[in-house]
Formats: structure tokens, C-alpha cells, sequence
């Protein structure tokens, strides 16, 4: 029997054809270290050599490359899909309206500026959100939502399409997991031609409504985040985004923002690359669980490394 889903294979490997070059084939390579902290083979994909420093300008690219007309653009963000939007839109001179919370990363909201987005606040996330919806209906505006648009998630499919030209198969991927687009896309590509891989999301403690969604096998909303990890702290997912990962991931695990942190400093401090709280995610979770990866062969995506100097200053210095 043939299964349906929403996510296109077809479309995932077009959008590889699609997207700006300036987004696609990230590095992909193996952690030598003299470090004991890793037991397993890691394969690190770096996805912060680009334009807006993570892979969200993938899915925004090919979105906005699949529009019909010129709409007026808006999507609500914490700050790196909003600049994949502003980056996108650019290019194609397109107006776009980003909402965003009033306490997101300033540099963030600086990048999105700097792209030509005309950014506008709520008092948080949720009200981000709100406040995008209406701001659509008021201005027949196109409403973009991350997690919910198909064509973000074939978009970051790319990124499975390229680990899967590693000369061996991945026994593990491990996927920092918020709103689900990334995770969806490449578990999609992955599943389809390696099933043996296990797909893994990861989530942060502090907003494990992805997690919890996932499990119970209906969506679930967590009455507030703390985490210091903006990019994947979603308090409630869309009911499309779980019915994209159902079925094609094999576990979800949960890291401590203490965790995050000792990922930042060791990507820093070994292998040279800064990330963000939710880009270290997949890291991680190998630090974490490191008896359960023990000797396998396991892909982490490294998603995001947008932070100010002073996030800089107090993360990655050693404690």
C-alpha cells in the first residue's frame, strides 16, 4: 500500500534545484577531537555559513520561489525565519511584515531590518502570532507560518538530501526540533531512502510541547517556556506539523539549556564553529546520551549561531 503524505519527494528534490546555492551544500564533516566527551563517530552539518547564519533561509527560499503574483508578505518569528523571509523577499522585491516578541534577539531583529523587513512587535511570541494573522486579514496580505507551509519543510528537506551523500549510512540524525518544518523535511528524504537511519528531534526541557505532542499522538500546548534556546521553544505546534513527523521519527529527546551551553562551548572550543542555543541542540543530545550512541555513526545538524557579543561573552566562556 502507498502511503500519502503531505511532504513531496519530488518537491524536496526540485527545491534542491530551487534554492539560492548561497543556502545549499553546508559542510558536512567528521569531528576529529582529542576531546573523551564524544564515544560515538559524529558527522557535524553546519548550517551557519550563510547569509543569515541558519538553515531557515532553505524553506523560506523555496516558498518564496513558489509564489504566484507579488503578494504583500508576513509571518510571525523568533528572528531566523524571519530573516530567511526578509532575505527571500528581497531579492525578489517583495514587501514583507515580520512580528515578532518584544524581548527577541536584537541582533535578530537588526538582521531582519538590515534585509529590508519592516519589523513590528507583540508582547510575546503568541501575541507575534496573533498580531501576524490580523495584520494579513486587515491587508490581504500572504500569511506565511513556519511549521504549517508545506514548502518550508521540502525546503529544509535539502538538508537530508545532502547527508545522505555521505559514503556511509547514518545509523542516527539528530535534529533540533521546535515547530517541526526541519525535522519533517529531512525525516521525509531520509525515511524514503535509507529507513534504517533513526530520525531523532530534539527538544529543550524547557518547551517540550513538540515532545509531548509527539508521544501522545494529539497536539499539546505548554502554558509557557523557559529556555534560553528562542529558536525551538514552540508552546504549541500545528496539528500539520505532528502529522508530518508521525510515523517517520523514531524518538524525541529532551536536553537541559545547561547542556545546550556545554555544546556551544565545546563546538566553539574543538571544532570552531559558534552556535546559538537551539543550533546546539543535536550536540546536545549526544553529550547527553552518550551510552545510547555509543560507537554508531551519528549526523547532527548544527542549525543556527545567531548571538550578540555579549551572548558571546557569557555562553561561550568557559565556567
Amino acid at each position: 500500500m502507498t502511503e500519502t503524505r503531505r511532504l513531496s519527494l519530488e518537491r524536496i528534490a526540485r527545491a534542491a534545484t530551487v534554492i539560492d546555492p548561497v543556502f545549499l551544500n553546508s559542510p558536512q564533516y567528521p569531528v576529529t577531537s582529542s576531546s573523551q566527551q564524544l564515544d560515538c563517530r559524529l558527522v557535524v552539518k553546519v548550517e551557519t555559513l550563510n547569509p543569515i547564519r541558519s538553515f531557515k533561509g532553505r524553506g523560506a527560499d523555496y516558498l518564496v520561489a513558489s509564489l504566484h503574483g507579488r503578494p504583500h508578505l508576513v509571518c510571525a518569528t523568533a528572528g531566523n525565519f524571519g530573516q530567511g523571509m526578509a532575505y527571500a523577499a528581497r531579492k525578489r522585491r517583495l514587501s514583507l511584515t515580520v512580528f515578532t516578541a518584544r524581548n527577541a534577539n536584537p541582533l535578530k531583529v537588526e538582521r531582519m531590518r538590515a534585509l529590508g523587513a519592516d519589523v513590528r512587535f507583540g508582547e510575546d511570541v503568541d501575541a507575534a502570532h496573533l498580531a501576524a494573522r490580523a495584520f494579513a486579514a486587515e491587508h490581504r496580505a500572504q500569511l506565511v507560518e513556519d511549521g504549517r507551509d508545506p514548502a518550508i519543510a521540502e525546503g529544509a528537506g535539502t538538508i537530508g538530501l545532502e547527508l545522505l551523500r555521505w559514503p556511509d549510512p547514518f545509523d542516527a540524525i539528530l535534529v533540533p526540533l521546535g515547530d517541526g518544518a526541519m525535522l519533517a523535511g529531512v525525516a521525509r528524504w531520509v525515511k524514503a531512502h535509507h529507513p534504517a537511519t533513526h530520525m531523532i528531534g530534539v527538544c529543550v526541557t524547557g518547551a517540550p510541547a513538540m515532545e509531548r505532542s509527539w508521544r501522545s499522538g494529539r497536539v499539546q500546548e505548554v502554558q509557557g517556556t523557559g529556555t534560553i534556546a528562542d529558536g525551538i521553544a514552540a508552546r504549541k505546534p500545528f496539528p500539520e506539523a505532528l502529522a508530518d513527523i508521525t510515523g517517520l521519527v523514531d524518538d524525541i529527546l529532551l536536553v537541559e539549556d545547561t547542556t545546550l551551553l556545554e555544546a556551544m562551548r565545546y563546538a566553539h572550543q574543538d571544532f570552531g564553529v559558534v552556535l546559538e542555543p537551539a543550533g546546539a541542540a543535536g550536540l546536545a543530545a549526544v553529550l547527553t546520551y552518550r551510552k545510547r550512541f555509543s560507537g554508531l555513526l551519528v549526523g547532527a545538524i548544527l542549525s543556527g549561531g545567531n548571538i550578540t557579543v555579549e551572548q558571546i561573552q557569557q555562553w561561550l566562556t568557559p565556567p
